[in-house]
């Protein structure tokens, strides 16, 4: 029995395809025979996985990221789940390290301010 969303191999009393969480319709009972293949619409087999290079990109490029995974959430989910998680960690790390030079521009400055003859 195969998936009729992503066409990987399925047990048979499968309920949702492991792989893409697809709900099976009917189980084995309604099993016709017929295997359905995702097409793209150009006519090539679309071949999705998770990319350590899109997770990359967006973590560099958190927008790019961030329309990748909009663009890509419904046909690609995995390839869209390793371009938003780039994204997020991305703008976590920039916001992380926008604080911590706040605060150390705050204490360079609070030492220049107390001791205005002694620089660093």
């Amino acid at each position: 029995m195969f998936c009729t969303s992503c066409g990987k191999s399925l047990s048979e009393d499968a309920k949702f395809c492991p792989h893409c969480g697809a709900q099976i319709s009917g189980g084995a009972s309604s099993f016709s025979g017929v295997v359905q293949q995702p097409v793209a619409p150009t006519g090539t087999c679309v071949q999705d996985a998770p990319s350590t290079g899109f997770l990359v990109l967006s973590f560099f490029f958190p927008l790019v990221g961030l329309i990748l995974y909009l663009v890509w959430r419904e046909t690609l989910p995995l390839r869209a789940k390793s371009a938003g998680k780039g994204a997020l960690i991305g703008v976590i790390v920039s916001a992380a390290l926008t604080v911590i030079l706040i605060i150390v521009y705050a204490f360079l400055i609070a030492s220049l301010v107390s001791f205005p003859g002694h620089y660093i």
